[in-house]
């Protein structure tokens, strides 16, 4: 990946305007105020240009970062003082995503097309995959019985007449406002922007894979129906790399320590659906 020199400022702020403004609307909704960003924001740039884009320790002054983000050096005194945002996973994502991703793509719980079996909630012979193996080949911290009990409440599973599990793929959905959701909606945006943001500073052909379908001018029926086509291509698209990257990762971790070279990565691979009226003529005016 050749770097390559970044947009000029002035280029970068009307795109940068309509980034942000669903974002704002969120923010104002939820009763986060301006001053309460503008803190979060001047702790992230002084956090960046000292992380990021002063990789020797001896450059990563007050007055350094300073220069590079015009926050007064006793503000980046202050900010550099408090406790960094630790960031961690939440557990009950961790947990949830691993079990539906291996019912999703695992043989023994899944068919040959991806589509999750109903299971039994504990095996009733040897080899038989049931819900309570499924849980314990990702974690034996849970009970599986908890995990049934509470995704049933969820609606995220259901028992047919014969007392198997099912999986309700259309109602994984985090909770709206709930944690596993924000923590969905900080990573996947956060990673579409890195992508973006890398393609464009990068010299040469984009480092990542960033395309996206438009139409504009439809009548609300037509998108209504593009929407749910795209829905199914989008679930299929999603079903049948999980299924490949869930192999993968069990032979990855077959790997000895001494085989592995250089650090772990991690990929992420969204897909989003839009629409909204077209904006009006004034909307539009530069």
């Amino acid at each position: 990946m050749s770097p390559a020199l970044p947009p000029p400022p002035q280029a970068l702020l009307r795109p940068l305007a309509r980034l942000l403004r669903p974002l704002v609307r969120l923010l104002i909704r939820s009763g986060v105020t301006f001053p309460v960003l503008a803190d979060l924001l001047r702790g992230l740039y002084v956090d960046v240009a000292a992380r990021d884009l002063l990789a020797d320790p001896k450059a990563q002054t007050d007055s350094r970062i300073s220069l590079l983000t015009g926050v007064h050096r006793k503000e980046i005194r202050r900010l550099r003082s408090q406790a960094p945002d630790a960031g961690k996973t939440p557990a009950v994502v961790t947990l949830g995503s691993q079990i539906i991703a291996r019912w999703l793509g695992a043989p023994p719980y899944a068919d040959a097309e991806s589509r999750p079996l109903p299971l039994p909630r504990t095996a009733r012979s040897a080899g038989e995959a049931s819900f309570e193996g499924l849980v314990e080949s990702v974690t034996k911290d849970v009970r599986a019985r908890s995990v049934l009990d509470d995704w049933i409440g969820q609606e995220i599973v259901s028992l047919d007449p014969d007392g198997r599990v099912r999986l309700n793929t259309a109602a994984f959905i985090p909770r709206p406002g709930g944690e596993e959701q924000l923590f969905y909606f900080a990573r996947n945006l956060h990673d579409h922007i890195a992508a973006a943001a890398a393609n464009v500073a990068t010299a040469g052909p984009a480092p990542f894979f960033d395309r996206s379908m438009h139409y504009d001018r439809l009548r609300p029926e037509t998108v209504a129906q593009l929407e749910a086509t795209a829905r199914d291509a989008a679930q299929q698209l999603l079903t049948d790399v999980n299924r490949i990257a869930l192999a993968m990762a069990e032979a990855d971790d077959k790997v000895t320590a001494d085989e592995k070279v250089g650090p772990s990565r991690r990929i992420n691979l969204g897909v989003y659906v839009y629409a909204e009226d077209d904006p009006t003529d004034e909307e539009t005016a530069p």
